[in-house]
């Protein structure tokens, strides 16, 4: 399948991309408030503490289009990087920008396209809130506003890059965790970056959502996670959600066709 087909840039036109380095997240938030302020996203209401951590966002929705989460995990007091036996890990999440989206597949009114940067963006003023994308995404990622129900989620920008500007959260992260740029240059840093960590006793580094061949075709947006992703609420092997849905409509084309053929045999012999 050509990169065309794909939804992908056309020759000569990069792909852009975000690469998180969970490792240098200080949990700021400070991506959290550029996101809301660059993309005029309204203040979540419904937050609170959620008795699992000091993060009080809790997940990605429609009002939270950056999301950076705090993992308390109890460890040996040896560990350098732990206080009283407790260890932080912290990570801003987003959406996946996915090489096959599923998302795009199940749009019944082409709210949602893919850009010249290889991202994906929703269309707010063509959205008729049917909510298919959101139980189409494999990291439920995508979510409704309750008071008109349409979908909203990170468009890395889109307004910013047509501009030459990099994403706001991205411009913002102190720590350069948060990084955009070509997404084949990043996915060279990010094995370097992993390469640097191994060597200094981080066993546990490893890259999520970077690798083409994966279930959803690879992440516009992938992770250094310093954990097994579920510790990150990350599905381990994601898979485009509708890549079945060829083989199933085959199917349910070819049962049709043998109830018509059934249904004139029947009136066929009726008459004679």
């Amino acid at each position: 399948m050509s990169v065309t087909q794909l939804g992908m840039p056309s020759i000569g036109v990069p792909r852009k991309g975000f690469f998180t380095d969970t490792s240098l997240c200080i949990g700021c938030k400070a991506c959290e408030v550029a996101c809301k302020e660059w993309n005029s996203v309204p203040a979540d209401t419904s937050l609170e503490l959620t008795g699992e951590s000091f993060d009080n966002t809790s997940a990605l929705g429609a009002n939270t289009w950056r999301h950076v989460a705090f993992i308390e995990q109890k460890v040996q007091a040896t560990d350098p990087s732990a206080h009283d036996g407790v260890k932080w890990l912290m990570s801003s999440d987003v959406c996946k920008h996915c090489t096959h989206a599923a998302c795009l597949d199940v749009c019944p009114t082409g709210a949602l396209f893919r850009t010249e940067h290889g991202t994906v963006v929703v269309q707010q003023d063509i959205c008729n809130g049917c909510g298919y994308c959101v139980s189409a995404c494999p990291y439920g990622v995508i979510d409704q506003r309750p008071d008109d129900g349409r979908v909203f989620k990170c468009t890395m920008c889109y307004d910013r890059l047509g501009a030459g500007e990099e994403p706001a959260c991205a411009k913002a992260c102190p720590t350069k965790s948060i990084q955009y740029g070509e997404l084949d240059e990043l996915r060279e840093r990010a094995d370097a970056r992993v390469a640097e960590l191994h060597e200094r006793g981080e066993g546990g580094a490893r890259l999520y959502g970077h690798n083409p061949d994966d279930g959803v075709g690879g992440d516009g947006a992938f992770f250094l996670l310093l954990d097994e992703p579920e510790t990150y609420g990350l599905p381990p092997d994601p898979v485009v959600t509708t890549r079945d849905l060829p083989v199933m409509w085959k199917r349910a084309a070819g049962a049709a066709a043998g109830l018509l053929l059934g249904a004139v045999a029947v009136f066929w012999g009726a008459r004679n």
